[in-house]
Formats: C-alpha cells, structure tokens, sequence
C-alpha cells in the first residue's frame, strides 16, 4: 500500500473515530456553546484527545475541499469567463470516424444510425468481427502488440492500419449517440460534450448529472497550458497530432493520457465544441463505482507525465472529491445534536458552504440537461447522497487502483 492510500485509509479512520469518540467520550458535560444559534445548548467532551484530532482532521479536509471549489470557481467564473465553442471550419467530409468498442454489436447499430449524413468514413474498432450496417467493421488481430491495452492497444491498432485521408480522426465510444454535429473548428484537439443517459439506475443518472455540472469548467481548458482531463466518448484529433502522438502507452484512462502527451510534446490547441453525445449513464451502483475507480486511479497514475503544478492538481482534486462527502455527513448530525466540533460556528459555516457548492454543482447539471429534465431538480435532498455515490469510486481508485482496463457494461436502447 503506498503513501497515498495510507493517507486517504488514515484520514478516513480519523474521522470515524473522531466522530464516534465525539459522540460517544465518557465524560459528558453541557452548556451554552458557541455553535449556531438554532443550537440551545452545546455538549463537550472529554475524550482524551480524540475530539481534538478529530477537529483538525475536519478542518484540514474541509480546507482541502474548499481549495478545490475555488480552484473551480476561479476556472470556470474567470478563466473561462465568456468561452463560446469557436465556429466549425472543417466540414463533415473531413472526419473518419472511428466507434471503439469491444463486441457491443447493437449498442453501436444505435450510435452508427445517429450519425449525421456526411459522415462516409465510418469504421468500427472491435475484439471480434461483429454485424453493424453502415460502417466498416474491423477486428483487432490477436498478434498486435504494443505498450498500450485493451481500448488504447486498439486506438494504437487503428493509428497504424487504417488508411486516413481526413484531416481529423473523431473516436467515439460504442454507445456515444450523436445528438448534434455538423463539422469541427479549427483546434488540434476537440472535445465534444456529453449528456449521459438514463439507462438502469436512477442514482447513477444523479451522480452523472451532478458530474455534469462539475465539469463546466471545460469551458476553462482552451485557455490553460494542459486540459485537466479529457472525456474519450466523443473527441476529434488532427491526423497528424495523433501520428506524432500516438496511443502507444499502458494507462488506464488513454483519453486524458493522449491529450496530456499530445500537450507535453507538441504545440498544439484545444477547442470544446457545442456538438453533444448522448452516452449511457453506469447502469448500476457497482458500474458507477468500478467506472469512477479507474477514472481516479487512472489519472494519479497519468499524472506523473504533467508538469509538477498540474501533476500537484490532479492529485489534490482527486483526493479533495474522494473525501468530500465526510464533511457534510458528518458535521450535519452532530449539529443537529448540538455537539460542538472543530471550533463551532465557524466550522459550521465553512462546512454548511461547501455543501450549498455539492447542491449548486447538482443544480447546474440539471440545467445543462435543459428544460425537458428540469423536473430532476426536485432530487436536490439527495444531493449528499449522489456526492458519496459520485465519490466512492474514487476513493476506491486511490485505495485499490485496478491492474486492467474494465470496460464499463451497456444496456442499449432497451
């Protein structure tokens, strides 16, 4: 286990511990506090130390999270301040498209029939020869190797065998439904957007709209050095990046790790566009987590290839989204049980803040959807619940990070 996991098993204990010792010390004595005025009373402790460690532990992850929403804040309210996707100047006439995936032969019947007239160059990228009407299917032989595996293996597969004419490659994945698109602009690396699905769980399709609303802060990456991440599902690279690029790396996230190199060795521009792909939501609570699993761990792996203050970000907002829900779910029902903990009122506050910044990142997800999911909105009381659900998986990522690409399962149209 490295430093990483004991620090996160660490903090995590603390806070367990704190909490139950907080409640639960011996020696118990009342009287008026200092904690909100909605609180009578305040109950101390005498918990030889605990209650103590417990008050740090809660503040340094409060601060730590805190950093992370103002580090979102500044991206998405002053760095990417007035970002409009640029306009498209390449026509559809100049885009292969290649739909990756593994044997999912309906799920990408779906995602082919929803491609824009214009788009001829169609290929699907699988494990094995399987039926799809309109593109050209090829299956990924046995006998190549390189550094990369499983989904990145194959990109790397396509690189090298495929015949491109086009002056941009666009991936997506097998259930990346286009909803809108209709050329690209001039950008070496253009992200489309997407808008998960409903398919089998409702709280899955919650942590994925409040993810939805975090991640405005694309809007922020034209105008950094790196993209902070990348979302593989539906993304256009030029030709010629991708052939100085290449995918020929072992990583768990191919995506980001692609853009992250593309950006570390070359000169090369990032665009967002306003084109939208309708992917599948995580069917299950098991799925979202083993999905969110190799996103975190995936990413502090990757980011050992970032500059020192970028690599010191990722590792800094995976550990700050692993550990944000403990904050509210802990300082909520000890308040409500008028327990004083880390200095009161003040604590209060900082925590009561951050948790308005889980329901405002809900809220603007539901209004990313648009007005025909507006009734959503109405499950803003769980929101503490979609953040621990959003956030598992990471904290599984960082404790037990996967040793294999696992693909994530679809359930298609039905």
């Amino acid at each position: 286990m490295n430093t990483e996991r004991i620090a996160l098993v660490a903090v995590t204990l603390a806070l367990v511990v704190g909490g139950l010792a907080t409640l639960f010390a011996p020696t118990v004595v009342s009287g008026p506090g200092s904690a909100p005025a909605q609180a009578a009373t305040t109950t101390a402790v005498a918990d030889g130390g605990l209650g103590s460690l417990f008050g740090i532990v809660l503040w340094g992850v409060t601060l730590l999270f805190g950093a992370t929403a103002l580090v979102w804040f500044v991206l998405t309210g002053i760095v990417g301040a007035g970002y409009e996707p640029p306009p498209n100047e390449y026509g559809l006439d100049e885009i292969q498209v290649r739909i990756m995936t593994v044997d999912a032969t309906e799920v990408v019947q779906d995602t082919v029939d929803s491609l824009p007239d214009g788009l001829d160059d169609v290929h699907v990228i699988a494990e094995s020869d399987i039926d799809v009407t309109g593109a050209t299917v090829h299956a990924v032989p046995e006998e190549f190797t390189c550094r990369a595996v499983r989904k990145g293996r194959a990109q790397e597969w396509a690189r090298q065998a495929l015949d491109c004419q086009t002056e941009f490659v666009l991936y997506l994945d097998e259930d990346s439904i286009v909803e809108s698109f209709d050329g690209l602009p001039d950008a070496d690396v253009v992200q489309l957007r997407e808008k998960p699905r409903l398919t089998g769980s409702n709280l899955s399709y919650l942590a994925d709209m409040y993810r939805m609303g975090v991640q405005i802060e694309q809007r922020a990456f034209a105008r950094l050095s790196i993209p902070l991440f990348a979302w593989g599902g539906g993304i256009a690279v030029r030709t010629e990046v991708e052939d100085a690029t290449t995918w020929d790396r072992e990583t768990l996230v191919e995506d980001t790790a692609f853009v992250w190199a593309a950006f570390r060795e070359l000169d090369v521009t990032f665009a967002l566009s306003d084109a939208v792909c309708r992917n599948e939501a995580p069917p299950s609570l098991y799925e979202i987590i083993q999905q969110r699993r190799r996103w975190a761990a995936g990413n502090l792996q990757a980011s050992a290839m970032l500059p020192l203050r970028y690599e010191l970000l990722t590792r800094v907002r995976n550990y700050a989204w692993a550990l944000s829900p403990i904050v509210t779910l802990l300082v909520v029902p000890l308040s409500l049980l008028s327990v004083t903990i880390a200095y009161s009122g003040l604590f209060f506050a900082a925590s009561m803040g951050l948790a308005l910044c889980t329901i405002g990142w809900f809220l603007l997800g539901v209004g990313y959807y648009g007005d025909k999911h507006r009734q959503w909105a109405i499950a803003v009381p769980l929101a503490p619940l979609i953040t621990v659900i959003h956030s598992m998986g990471t904290v599984a990522g960082i404790v037990s990070p996967p040793e294999t690409f696992r693909v994530t399962t679809k359930v298609g149209s039905e």
